[in-house]
């Protein structure tokens, strides 16, 4: 592809959530945002839905399982009715979200379906990244371009609120909480008929007991509801109350955000969100509409966002938040000074080591060589080395530095070469993402170091961290690679 070229390739977003499962289809934009004496930059500017199915709910071959013949042919459906065949996707990807994430098959699932969805649609999971997407596809990152104070945006589904919070458009934290309409169920004559088990905590900490046959007035489960959002509410916030510590952190999925900035404007997405926009139940009949609590629990947030003086605003979308977050937001691309081995690609779900250095070393090149050998010695204790398998282990992600010379690039080529072989003897492939636009020049001294028996990728202009995986496709237009940075969390029977 020449740079003065402009190229759209399509992509696909598929969320197979609690309650629901969702598709959609779009076109991304392919073009040089770099100046013509500038390093070649490419980026996508431009994203157009081309088709978005109906909601179907998400189907369940019992109650810890999904099944796997009518979620395929659910897909076959809807590509047929979108008018596409795989051979046209070229990005995209699956995501597993929400109490679906804990089912026993949840991660053969999501990669078999991945692997049949296209060149590049990838498999992802996990609430901190569903958090992320969703923010995007509702808008709450752009939003937080045009304004001075951090967006939230809370993605609310059967069975998780996701969290993830903006400054001037970039992520700066989530959080995750039991709070959802399917968590507990119930018929139109108030008769619980399921309680989750993932919310039984918090309903202990915060004095309920609830279980399946109960018999429940509009009243007290509009109670739950208020303390339900009251407490996730006041997590985001950082203002718990000492007599609500315990039910918050019962509440909590994994860690809270370590610091809580004053948030200046909310959007809540989601099957929630939707509901929020429709009339109020005023009933045990009108809240079990669809066997849950749903409705109710969605007024009741609203009323705590009103209660609390918060700045609520219109998300672009919500029900669909999420997955449009997967099929058009989750791709970036490493520009055109890739050094790579195209033979090996593309490559799927590999975790990321990062080069760490010390605050007052942070940007010095010449300790950069020690870091990243100090960082491929962990990574050799995490992922040992297997004799029959010659793809990489993991990624290295060296950080940025300043004034780059020609021997610092060397020594750190030196280093990592050295390093790598005695940690991975039988590898045949080395990725490297850097930070800097160095990818080339670092990739060509990797490849002389390492000898022709060495496959070398190394890309730039993508960010990632210790603990993310990144996907890797195929080149397009022979200079770009479309990347997927992620995390990949699979909760209860699939451990993390």
């Amino acid at each position: 592809m020449k740079d003065s070229e402009e190229q759209w390739i399509t992509s696909v977003g598929i969320d197979i959530g609690t309650s629901t499962t969702k598709l959609i289809v779009s076109r991304l934009k392919l073009a040089r945002t770099s100046g013509a004496l500038a390093l070649p930059r490419f980026d996508i500017v431009e994203r157009e839905l081309l088709y978005s199915s109906p909601i179907h709910r998400t189907p369940l071959s019992g109650a810890d399982e999904i099944d796997a013949a009518r979620i395929s042919a659910l897909l076959a459906g809807e590509y047929e009715r979108a008018g596409i065949s795989v051979r046209d996707l070229k990005s995209g990807a699956v995501i597993i979200t929400g109490e679906t994430a804990n089912k026993r098959n949840a991660r053969q699932i999501v990669h078999l379906l991945a692997e049949r969805s296209g060149d590049f649609v990838v498999a992802a999971a996990g609430a901190d990244l569903e958090g992320l997407l969703a923010g995007r596809g509702a808008g709450a990152q752009e939003r937080s371009r045009r304004i001075r104070g951090p967006v939230v945006n809370v993605d609310i589904g059967g069975g998780t609120a996701n969290a993830a919070v903006f400054l001037r458009g970039k992520p700066i934290g989530t959080a995750t909480f039991h709070a959802g309409g399917r968590l507990l169920e119930l018929d139109r004559s108030g008769t619980l008929t399921a309680v989750s088990e993932s919310i039984r905590p918090w309903l202990r900490a915060a004095g309920y007991r609830l279980s399946p046959g109960d018999r429940i007035s509009y009243e007290a489960l509009y109670g739950i509801c208020q303390a339900m959002c009251r407490d996730m509410l006041s997590g985001l916030t950082g203002t718990v109350k000492p007599e609500r510590r315990e039910a918050v952190g019962r509440l909590t999925l994994g860690r809270p955000m370590a610091s809580v900035p004053l948030i200046e404007e909310w959007t809540v997405s989601g099957g929630i969100g939707r509901l929020m926009q429709e009339p109020r139940p005023r009933s045990l009949a009108e809240t079990a509409v669809h066997g849950d609590i749903g409705p109710l629990l969605a007024h009741a947030l609203k009323d705590c966002f009103a209660r609390e003086g918060l700045t609520l605003k219109q998300p672009d979308e919500t029900v669909r938040a999420t997955v449009i977050g997967a099929g058009m937001q989750s791709t970036e691309l490493s520009g055109a000074t890739v050094h790579l081995d195209a033979s090996v690609l593309p490559i799927r779900n590999l975790p990321v080591i990062k080069a760490e250095l010390p605050p007052e070393e942070a940007g010095r090149p010449q300790r950069l060589g020690e870091a990243a050998a100090k960082a491929i010695r962990t990574a050799a204790s995490l992922f040992e080395p297997d004799g029959s398998d010659p793809g990489p282990p993991f990624a290295l992600a060296v950080p940025p530095a300043k004034h780059w010379s020609y021997a610092s690039l060397q020594r750190l080529s030196e280093q990592v070469c050295e390093a790598y072989r005695s940690a991975y003897p039988a590898s045949r492939v080395l990725v490297v993402v850097c930070a800097d636009d160095m990818a080339k020049a670092l990739g060509q001294s990797l490849s002389l170091r390492c000898g022709s028996g060495m496959k070398i990728v190394c890309i730039d202009q993508i960010t990632v961290e210790y603990g993310d995986y990144i996907d890797l496709g195929e080149p397009i237009g022979g200079m770009m690679i479309p990347a997927v940075v992620k995390t990949l969390a699979f909760h209860g029977s699939e451990g993390r």
